[in-house]
């Protein structure tokens, strides 16, 4: 037995069989690659689900999380600490928004935004209490705590979990008319990711979060846009909306937020919005924490002084141009925007699965999204030849005559 199934073999009779994870054990990391027990080396096309999109060990996050290491590391908030406000100030102006609160998961930012979203329904739009609604798409993926697993149109996420949280009603993905007819007088918001990841990458048609922030505007409900995978440069701009032009009420924003050092979320939105949190509604033990601080200002900073954006933009189009060539028999479309791009197979083939399992054999990480997906997210510090070398085993894996075994 090799170390990495000695690993494996202790990791399922130790733990909870919640994940499937590929059968690989990662033991070192830098940029994007990465290497395993056994020394065998990989490039990193997943990185994270975006939480790495500055790559493994950046030496500028590194540098920053080892000097707030020697000063403090949690005072919890029942203190104030000299890394918060800093912070609080860089991430609002960055955002384009007055105002931020910091958690540590995005599951909890997603939660704070729902919590948010219904106190301005009752206090601000005078929504009956307890009546509030919040609107979300088929296919979504917010998290998994048990209110977001509430809204999740995915069975296997809350079967056995019930009684669910009540206040959520469904529409189509990328379906505005759909949207208009859901809304009612009470409608306090409408929680939506610009591109669905977790849901296949599915990318909505030009023009509908404009489309959805008229929508929104004319209705009197607020704008939610879950882009902890897509913000932050994934799609080429700071932020996927920006694509669209508008701007969200409140911006949920985690994953690379924290480098892919330390777990750091938040929303951003306007001075009146949060203002209506009061001491002692919301909170977090380690939220705003002074090593996430640190470490999530420089991950900032450098999304600007590297042009990550930009750079995940110029990557991203070479890399959908590139794969979009492959005339593989077994592809159904390629899709994404920026670093962000799936490729959907065919439905008879029975799923992304083995060919994950395949492009591992080759030295190539990367997951399956909603079974049939193929889902490449390198980090955004990825250059051409590293994106070079992984084309090669991904084209040559899917042009195989044969196919990949199923797992």
């Amino acid at each position: 037995m090799t170390i990495s199934e000695q690993i494996i073999a202790q990791t399922e009779q130790y733990g909870a069989q919640h994940y499937k994870p590929l059968p690989v054990v990662i033991a070192e990391a830098e940029g994007v690659w990465v290497t395993d027990v056994e020394g065998q080396r990989y490039i990193d096309m997943l990185s994270g689900y975006s939480a790495v999109s500055h790559g493994h060990r950046h030496p500028r996050l590194l540098e920053a999380a080892k000097r707030q290491m020697d000063r403090v590391t949690l005072t919890a908030r029942a203190f104030h600490n000299d890394q918060v406000g800093p912070l609080l100030q860089q991430l609002s102006e960055f955002c384009g928004m007055d105002k931020a609160l910091l958690m540590n998961t995005g599951a909890e930012a997603v939660e704070t935004a729902v919590k948010l979203a219904r106190k301005w329904g009752y206090r601000v739009k005078g929504v009956p209490h307890d009546q509030a609604e919040i609107i979300v798409c088929d296919g979504n993926f917010h998290g998994r705590t048990t209110t977001v697993i509430s809204f999740s149109s995915e069975e296997l996420y809350k079967h056995d979990f019930g009684p669910l949280t009540p206040g959520f009603r469904f529409v189509p993905f990328g379906d505005v008319a759909a949207l208009e007819a859901a809304i009612t007088p009470n409608t306090v918001g409408f929680l939506v990711e610009p591109i669905q990841g977790e849901g296949g990458i599915n990318v909505p048609p030009d023009g509908y979060l404009a489309a959805v922030r008229d929508i929104c505007n004319r209705h009197k409900v607020l704008l939610l846009l879950d882009e902890i995978q897509v913000g932050l440069g994934r799609t080429g701009k700071r932020f996927c909306y920006q694509h669209d032009g508008i701007e969200p009420d409140i911006l949920i924003l985690g994953k690379a937020l924290g480098g892919g050092i330390f777990p750091v979320s938040a929303i951003a939105t306007k001075a009146d919005l949060l203002g209506l949190f009061v001491p002692g509604e919301h909170g977090s033990t380690f939220g705003a924490n002074p090593l996430a601080c640190a470490i999530a200002s420089e991950a900032l900073h450098v999304i600007e002084d590297e042009q990550l954006a930009e750079r995940s933009a110029e990557m991203g189009a070479y890399l959908l141009h590139r794969l979009q060539s492959i005339e593989s028999p077994f592809v159904k479309e390629v899709r994404g925007k920026g670093l962000l791009i799936g490729v959907e197979l065919k439905p008879e083939l029975g799923g992304a699965r083995p060919f994950c399992l395949r492009l591992l054999a080759n030295g190539v990480l990367c997951k399956e999204s909603h079974e049939h997906v193929i889902r490449f997210a390198p980090p955004l510090v990825v250059n051409r030849e590293e994106l070079d070398w992984a084309l090669e085993r991904i084209e040559a894996v899917l042009m195989a005559e044969d196919m990949p075994e199923k797992m």
